[in-house]
């Protein structure tokens, strides 16, 4: 992809122009500054300046109100200089936004769903997010294979099943470790779990880079997208990062945990501080953030499956920051933008199983009540009506649910004794499969 272009300075700017159109200008700059798209100079340098002005001068003008409001972080570039971040006005909205929904309840209280059917469907959102966390680095499987093997806890076959398999393992350690503090030895240990059997040099798991041939590049076409911090740094990187992730809301200076888990997220891939595995990594710090902060719907939400639908945009809010002296407003409000989309998608996701559920339940009629099927059957018999799975052992639907070996097997016998699923032995498993049929079954079944 394009870098995008570096913006001149102020000083470059200033320097260009005589004292008296500066003055000129300085005495209307209310009327220049307008912000509220807080638009990169790569992008605003395309665009119709203001009447009167160049480009430049209004990029002066820009940037000067943008100096004004910025934020310093406890976070360095290559070069010794603060990130820092603006809450312009799109990142307080967004912030206010998630601040209402990414804990839950108001999102999802109206919801007539069953508790235990909401942690299923939830369940699959985890899913979700292993596979397209993967899939943005590169892994091939297809999403039917990868969820099979998600919900059977068979293991992976191949380095890309390896990856997703390694992803949700490390989402799962996510809502373990929450509560603690970050450290690097912590971090080290979520890379080992996401690299581990995926890496050329098995020694690289979990280990801090030992030299500086590390590169961000356009798999594309070459091009060097970042060249990291050196190795030699990233001990004392890492001890700041982990410094920053673990500062309370009443440390000082105040930073947004919405914003703090995000900052986290970019200055991972940033230093770019292991061989291979910081993107993965990097979101999974992220979740691990948002949990601690008790937006506990963020575990559900996928913000990969978001980002693989434009990592182009995702690559170049780096590229924005990186570029225009650290400033890390554009990568704030990329993810931000992520972050509501992906609430939405759950949302949306949420009201269609509902709606699927509710027509399995029409059509199951008063069987259900006389067959006394619950609702984890009932989600069972949705998904096979819909094609969604060519087979069910006892460990996948004990996996999809939660719930003990015992009651997953008693949920599959109950159905195979009313006809909607037929039982094989293969090799010393049973596996339950839906008869072509099933909905004739299920209708036959309510006139008897």
């Amino acid at each position: 992809m394009p870098l995008p272009a570096t913006p001149p300075t102020l000083q470059q700017i200033i320097a260009q122009l005589e004292p008296a159109r500066l003055v000129a200008l300085a005495s209307n700059h209310g009327q220049y500054n307008s912000d509220a798209r807080y638009l990169h100079w790569d992008e605003l340098r395309h665009r119709p300046a203001p009447a009167g002005m160049s480009h430049e001068e209004w990029w002066l003008f820009i940037k000067w109100g943008r100096q004004n409001q910025a934020r310093n972080l406890p976070l360095f570039d290559k070069q010794g200089n603060a990130f820092s971040y603006v809450l312009a006005e799109p990142v307080l909205k967004s912030l206010r936004y998630i601040d209402r929904y990414a804990g839950g309840a108001d999102y999802l209280g109206n919801s007539n769903i069953d508790t235990a059917e909401r942690d299923r469907y939830l369940f699959n959102q985890l899913m979700e997010e292993a596979i397209t966390s993967s899939q943005l680095e590169g892994a091939s499987t297809t999403r039917r294979v990868a969820e099979e093997m998600l919900r059977s806890g068979r293991k992976p076959v191949d380095v890309s099943e390896r990856m997703i398999y390694n992803n949700f393992e490390a989402m799962r350690r996510i809502q373990q470790i929450a509560q603690t503090d970050l450290t690097p030895a912590l971090v080290s240990e979520i890379h080992s779990i996401i690299t581990s059997g995926t890496l050329d040099n098995p020694e690289d798991e979990g280990r801090l880079r030992q030299d500086d041939t590390v590169k961000v590049v356009d798999n594309r076409d070459g091009t060097v997208l970042h060249q990291p911090p050196l190795a030699a740094e990233l001990s004392q990187r890492m001890q700041a990062l982990c410094e920053f992730a673990n500062q309370t809301e009443d440390d000082e200076p105040y930073c947004h945990p919405v914003a703090r888990a995000i900052l986290l997220h970019f200055m991972l891939a940033y230093d770019h501080p292991f061989a291979d595995g910081n993107g993965r990594t990097a979101r999974a710090l992220f979740y691990w953030a948002m949990v601690r902060h008790r937006y506990s719907l963020m575990e559900y939400v996928s913000i990969s499956s978001v980002l693989r639908k434009a990592s182009g945009q995702y690559k170049r809010a780096y590229l924005y920051t990186e570029t225009d002296a650290g400033d890390a407003t554009y990568f704030l409000l990329h993810q931000l933008e992520v972050i509501e989309a992906a609430l939405h998608a759950l949302r949306d996701y949420l009201a269609k199983m509902q709606a699927e559920m509710q027509q399995t339940s029409q059509l199951l009629g008063a069987i259900k009540d006389r067959a006394n099927l619950n609702l984890r059957q009932i989600a069972l018999l949705t998904g096979a009506l819909k094609g969604r799975s060519a087979a069910y052992t006892i460990d996948s639907h004990r996996r999809s649910h939660g719930v003990s070996y015992a009651t997953a097997r008693q949920d599959l016998m109950d159905l195979v004794a009313l006809g909607f699923l037929q039982e094989q032995k293969t090799g010393r498993a049973f596996q339950y499969f839906a008869p072509l049929n099933l909905r004739e079954i299920i209708i036959r079944s309510e006139r008897a």
